[in-house]
């Protein structure tokens, strides 16, 4: 089973088009140090989907 991390990212790592909202900060899941995900603008929503993706190993 992979193993999900969530990583966040602050500051001029996030996407230019999410600083121009006035983010400063975003989240992506990454599996063995790859992003298995776009930028998600919350953590809870971050925390969603890597529940989302496990679920899909479990079955």
């Amino acid at each position: 089973m992979p193993t999900i991390q969530i990583m966040s990212v602050i500051g001029s790592a996030v996407p230019a088009s999410l600083r121009e909202l006035g983010l400063l900060a975003c989240w992506y899941l990454v599996e063995d140090g790859e992003p298995i995900s776009g930028p998600l603008t919350s953590l809870p929503d971050a925390q969603a989907l890597s529940r989302q993706i496990a679920h899909r190993f479990d079955a």
